[in-house]
């Protein structure tokens, strides 16, 4: 059994586990940086050497049991891995367990999405990102990655945080309001308060690794300069788990770069921080 940050077994099995993990190692409609599909074993080797305890939390969350689920791939279109993802994240919902999931590109995100907004009428779709991922079609398919969140902003309450890129068919499926800018961030000390009076009880959070700046995330197939950084995105992460109720998550374009480990390392203490702020005060 393979398992998150080399743990060992008896935490992780389905029955026992807090947290399933589905990878989801695609990269059918990326448009540049090529590699997603490689992000998932770069993530776990990275985990594998990683320190379990969390000092600010004060908490060892792997004891709640990450039990890794067999990997979904092999697709032969985006509409084939669209629809085998919301058919699976339907079923992970089913159970009563934190559901996470790791990309692949962001095309992955739409079928989760989709079946998080189907069973959670009232959740926020909460997006890091650098891009947009606006655009109701791109490249002749609409479960293109740049497409990741079109829906979305359709069907559930959206908010966008770092977006620094976008195309100017995007413009009219912005909600301002609910898009914080890369810009407006490093400007306003008062964007985290202003972000969280838009996110209603119930989470989902979308993070493309693009969103932080790629002088500490270079390790993206679409790289773009002005992003956030470690310590901001952690305290605004942590407000969030505190002050509502985050439902589930994904982590996307980790697209792994030979011989330089800090991307790799930074994934997988993203996702491990988040569990650690999902799961505070309980172990």
């Amino acid at each position: 059994m393979r398992t998150f940050g080399n743990t060992d077994p008896k935490y992780c099995t389905p029955e026992d586990s807090a947290v399933l993990l589905q990878p989801v190692p695609y990269d059918g409609t990326s448009t540049w940086g090529k590699g997603a599909d490689k992000g998932f074993e770069a993530f776990l080797e990275a985990a594998a050497n990683m320190e379990l305890y969390d000092i600010e939390t004060d908490s060892e969350v792997w004891k709640k049991g990450i039990h890794i689920l067999p990997e979904l791939n092999n697709f032969g279109s985006p509409e084939e891995m669209y629809n085998a993802v919301y058919i699976k994240t339907r079923e992970i919902l089913g159970a009563d367990k934190f559901p996470t999931f790791f990309g692949g590109e962001h095309s992955v995100s739409i079928g989760i999405i989709k079946a998080f907004t189907e069973k959670y009428p009232c959740i926020t779709i909460l997006h890091f990102d650098a891009h947009a991922d606006l655009r109701e079609e791109y490249s002749g398919s609409k479960y293109n990655h740049a497409c990741a969140v079109h829906e979305a902003s359709k069907t559930s309450n959206l908010v966008q945080i770092g977006i620094r890129s976008m195309d100017v068919s995007e413009k009219d499926h912005t909600d301002k309001e609910k898009c914080f800018f890369a810009s407006d961030i490093h400007a306003d000390q008062e964007w985290m308060r202003k972000a969280l009076e838009h996110v209603t009880d119930d989470v989902y959070i979308t993070f493309d690794l693009d969103a932080f700046d790629p002088s500490i995330m270079p390790s993206t197939g679409t790289p773009e300069p002005g992003g956030l950084f470690w310590d901001e995105t952690l305290v605004f992460l942590s407000k969030v788990f505190g002050l509502r109720n985050v439902l589930g998550l994904d982590i996307v374009e980790l697209a792994p770069i030979e011989g330089l480990r800090h991307p790799d390392i930074l994934a997988a203490k993203l996702y491990y921080k988040m569990l650690s702020y999902k799961f505070r005060g309980e172990i």
